[in-house]
Formats: C-alpha cells, structure tokens, sequence
C-alpha cells in the first residue's frame, strides 16, 4: 500500500507545517482535505499546493457541533477517509512553574480538545478504511518535561494518551470483528518543527507504506 489515492484530512492545516504535508501528499499521489477556520488562508494553502487535490473545508475545530457537522458533510459527499492529521498547537511558556499561567494553558488546551473531537467523529470512517491512519504531533518535552513548559508538556502528554486510547479502540474492534488490524494510530515527537517539518511530512506519506500492526500504538521520535 501506498498514499496514492488515498483521502487525507489535515485537521488545521493553514501552518507551514500544513502545508509541507499537503504538498508532499499531494506529490504522492494522495487528496487533501484542508480543514480550518479562516477561508482566506485555506485558499491560500489550495493556491500554494497548485493541484485539483485539495478539497478545503471551513470549520472550527473547538467546536463539537463544527467537527460533527464535517463529518457528516464529508461522508454525505461520498468522500472516503484514510487518515487523519490534527496539526494545532503552539507555544506559550517562559517563566518557570509560577510562570504558567491559566490563560497559557486554556489556549494550549485548545489543541487537546481538537484531537479528541477530531478522532471521535472520524473513527468509524478510519475503521472502514482498509487503511486507516492517525497521527498526531507531539513534543520530545513529553519525556523530558520542564518547569517553564509545565502547561506545554502536560497538553501534549494528554493528547498522546488520547491517541493511544484511540489505538487501543482500532485493535479491539479488529479483534471483536475477527479481522486483521487495518487501522492505525500514533504519535509522531520532535524538538522543534521548524527544522524537521520536511522529515515529518515524509514520514506522514509513508505511513500507507507500513503494516497497520507496526505502526498502532507506537510513539516515534522524528528529530
């Protein structure tokens, strides 16, 4: 198997990082769906990508009823989803641990709160798929968390729970079925992603290119 002809969903994907995996899946054969709030910079991305291969989509990725609606849209459309990308996030820290503020971390929690909405309206369509894939980006400050990134540190390691929850979801519903695992969901780490996000967009195209048993669960250091 290969990203060709595959449908992804990049569920933020108006960041740089976003763009670098569009045009990477793109170029592999695969179509985008770019979902985001503002449709100006959506359009801007489906200009940057310059293909035919990618649908955007406007929606607010903190809201539950946002999130349900697009999936329902998708799926009345006929659109077949092979994976899912969260790409939200951002950074606030500083000032050790008297530092992190409640401010700081309700807008870092944010992030959280998209990963979790995104994987529950879009599981049974990953399940369907005979490929389905989750990944989500995390931090290297997971294992190595600092006072100063304390609010940071924690929404991230909430999210990789989530996701291997939700991998944990993708095994027993093979298993219950009597079916060989097709889906898969993990966590792709790194330290800054500014200077990896090529490496991280190509490893996001390879993930059709490995045993779903292989990749289910796994947390993988991408620096």
């Amino acid at each position: 198997m290969t990203a060709a002809g595959r449908t992804v969903l990049l569920a933020g994907a108006t960041s740089p990082s976003g763009l670098a995996i569009a045009k990477a899946l793109v170029a592999a054969g695969a179509r985008v769906i770019a979902v985001g709030r503002d449709r100006a910079r959506l359009d801007a991305l489906a200009g940057a990508v310059g293909s035919g291969s990618v649908r955007i989509e406007q929606a607010s990725l903190t809201d539950e009823a946002e999130v349900a609606a697009l999936a329902a849209r998708l799926d009345a459309a006929g659109e077949h989803i092979d994976g899912v990308v969260p790409l939200v996030g951002g950074w606030r820290g500083g000032g050790g641990l008297a530092g992190q503020s409640e401010q700081d971390y309700r807008a870092l929690e944010s992030s959280f709160t998209t990963v979790r909405l995104v994987s529950r309206a879009f599981d049974a369509a990953l399940r369907a798929s005979d490929a389905g894939r989750f990944a989500i980006l995390s931090s290297t400050a997971v294992a190595r968390p600092l006072a100063g990134g304390a609010n940071y540190a924690a929404v991230k390691a909430a999210s990789e729970t989530w996701t291997r929850a939700v991998a944990q979801g993708f095994a027993k519903a093979a298993r219950d079925a009597g079916e060989p695992l097709r889906a898969a969901a993990l966590v792709l780490r790194v330290r800054s992603l500014d200077d990896v996000i090529d490496e991280v967009a190509a490893r996001i195209v390879a993930l059709w290119d490995e045993d779903p048993t292989l990749l289910n669960d796994r947390i993988v250091d991408v620096v």
